[in-house]
């Protein structure tokens, strides 16, 4: 829809398609990432979410990383360079002339592991 206009684009950022629950030293989830209802992040968690955002948004279409491994490390952080001072767009990242044909892909997590989570949720947070 918008990929004839070069003053605006929309561009998926996929860092959270793939990511696994944080787990600690011990391998159990790494309760820091979450707030105390165990469902929204923390402000570690969203300052990881952040990273990877950021990330994303810096890395060319069709070689995003589509997870976040939660390791707390600033370094990883990407920055923009003087080859490539810009948020990556479809026409950036040397799709403007090329015929992209976005797969329908189905949702990454069955809805049924939805329903679950929620339910879990509900009753650990009711315990």
């Amino acid at each position: 829809r918008y990929e004839k206009r070069e003053d605006f684009a929309v561009v998926m950022q996929p860092f959270f398609r793939n990511t696994l629950l944080p787990l600690d030293s011990i391998g159990n989830p790494d309760l820091s990432f979450f707030a105390a209802d165990c469902f929204h992040f923390s402000a570690r968690g969203h300052a990881e979410m952040a990273m990877a955002l950021w990330n994303n948004m810096l890395e060319p279409v069709g070689e995003k990383q589509t997870y976040n491994n939660f390791t707390h490390d600033r370094s990883k952080l990407k920055c923009p360079n003087p080859e490539k001072p810009f948020l990556s767009t479809m026409r950036n990242s040397g799709f403007r002339n090329s015929d992209l044909i976005l797969e329908n892909t189905g949702p990454s997590v069955p809805y049924w592991a939805v329903i679950v989570a929620i339910v879990a949720g509900v009753l650990a947070g009711s315990l």
